[in-house]
């Protein structure tokens, strides 16, 4: 289904008992954090925080924070189910007869654009709108998170930008730390495709134009998160999930198209060559990033919609919101990659992990060597770059089950000989790194040892019961009395 805008989805997460209202006036700073952390590690509801101290604006958290509610902001009943929609979108069948073709319409449909639809007037995010003197960002309920951060933060923004040389729209998700009434910093990674569109502004010494969007559909917040293939639009991959295409209207102040059923949207540009001290930061790997010098945001206009809601998340030690949607990303994108790398059965990034630091993957092995070159495979694959460490199991092994895992892996390896290290891009947050953004990564084949791999003895069998006894036992084991 698609959501009307942010408010409908919170609605429709009541009616499934899966949102739970705050009416104590907790405080943004750290009490929210707190109240959220408790509730995302013990698999609690999503929070609407009705009147924050200080603040006349509802805090919504933690919407994410579940398989149902991660699914339902997807508009299915589990996300897996979209999986399985874009592993049928890809397959390369072609039709030979002429009802084979025409069963495939629906398909072709789906495949076709899901452009955004460009509509004059106001949308329901500007019915309120802040220019000039009126700009007070500290006017929002903006989280100071963790003690030792280095302000209150936006952190689940929709930040819109254009390549400057093609037009090119992206819509990411960089967290934004305020600075006064009109600035904030904004967290460009280096590896980000707005930074690039920063990069490329600056080469043009030309400011560039931003506009940072609270609330919408689901869809497009979790889109913004998604690491689609180049060429792929955010606004289109999110109408593609929604069903029906993002309606969008244009800033106030600034040439950028948004999403028109925002519940807040900050305008304004980021100038060449001007940078602020930004963070420290407490971050989705349970460590603070470190502080250091990123680009200034000015806002130039705020609209909104007369009675907004602010969405907000909170990141540390894991588990969190965030795990849903990476574990969301996961199953979702596991087709394109298998269209990529098509030897893989199955991939598991762990939450404990932060998805980036480990990748369990089980392959169906055809050759010698074969697990060193899916590892290298996944390391040049989008930002699968930066996965620390990659574990390559056999097809039979269930990647999901940690304990299996754990055994076949521990037992599979000789480490010297099954081990390959190398070098590259990593996470900027990752604080272990050699240098910033830079590291090395480590792949272990935990598969059988072949005897054209150099394996010289027998491979041993795992430990099985025989079918005969296990369906016996089955059939008297209510008369054993061990239930």
């Amino acid at each position: 289904m698609a959501y009307r805008d942010f408010q409908h989805f919170l609605t429709v997460l009541e009616q499934q008992g899966e949102l739970k209202r705050i009416s104590y006036p907790l405080d943004p700073v750290l009490e929210i954090t707190e109240v959220a952390d408790r509730v995302m590690k013990s698999d609690g509801p999503a929070l609407l925080i009705e009147k924050p101290k200080g603040y006349d604006i509802p805090v919504a958290i933690n919407t994410f924070g579940s398989r149902k509610r991660m699914s339902m902001a997807l508009g299915v009943n589990d996300f897996e189910e979209i999986a399985r929609e874009i592993e049928e979108l890809l397959k390369p069948e072609i039709p030979e007869r002429l009802i084979e073709k025409i069963g495939m319409l629906p398909k072709l449909l789906r495949l076709a654009d899901m452009p955004p639809k460009k509509r004059s007037g106001d949308g329901l995010c500007q019915q309120v709108v802040l220019a000039g003197d009126e700009v007070d960002i500290e006017r929002l309920p903006h989280l100071k998170c963790w003690p030792l951060d280095g302000g209150r933060y936006i952190t689940l923004p929709l930040v819109f930008t254009h390549d400057p040389n093609t037009g090119k729209r992206n819509v990411g998700m960089y967290r934004i730390q305020i600075l006064d009434r009109n600035t904030a910093a904004m967290h460009w990674q280096m590896h980000k495709v707005g930074a690039e569109h920063y990069r490329i502004a600056e080469e043009k010494q030309q400011p560039i134009q931003v506009a940072v969007v609270l609330g919408g559909d689901p869809a497009l917040t979790y889109s913004a998160t998604a690491p689609l293939p180049p060429g792929i639009d955010e606004v289109m991959f999110a109408g593609f999930l929604r069903r029906q295409p993002v309606e969008l209207v244009r800033c106030k102040t600034v040439d950028v198209w948004v999403p028109a059923d925002a519940e807040i949207v900050l305008e304004g540009y980021v100038n060449p060559g001007e940078r602020v001290m930004e963070g420290p930061f407490g971050d989705h790997t349970g460590y603070y990033s470190l502080a250091d010098l990123y680009p200034v945001f000015h806002v130039t206009a705020i609209t909104h919609r007369k009675n907004p809601v602010y969405p907000a998340t909170i990141v540390g030690r894991p588990p969190m919101e965030d795990a849903w949607l990476g574990k969301a990303t996961e199953r979702i994108f596991l087709p394109l990659i298998k269209l990529m790398v098509p030897e893989i059965v199955d991939i598991n990034l762990p939450v404990e992990a932060c998805f980036h630091n480990l990748a369990i993957v089980s392959i169906k092995k055809r050759y010698p060597g074969h697990a060193f070159k899916v590892m290298n495979a996944l390391w040049g694959l989008g930002q699968l770059m930066f996965t620390k460490i990659i574990i390559v199991v056999d097809d039979d092994v269930n990647v999901q089950d940690m304990y299996e895992v754990i055994w076949r892996f521990t037992n599979n390896i000789d480490p010297e000989r099954d081990m390959l290290v190398t070098r590259g891009p990593i996470d900027v947050l990752d604080h272990a790194s050699r240098m910033l953004g830079y590291g090395s990564k480590i792949g272990f084949d935990a598969t059988r040892k072949w005897a054209s791999e150099g394996f010289t003895r027998e491979w041993p069998d795992v430990i099985q019961m025989s079918p005969e006894v296990k369906q016996r036992i089955d059939q008297i084991w209510q008369q054993l009395g061990l239930d």
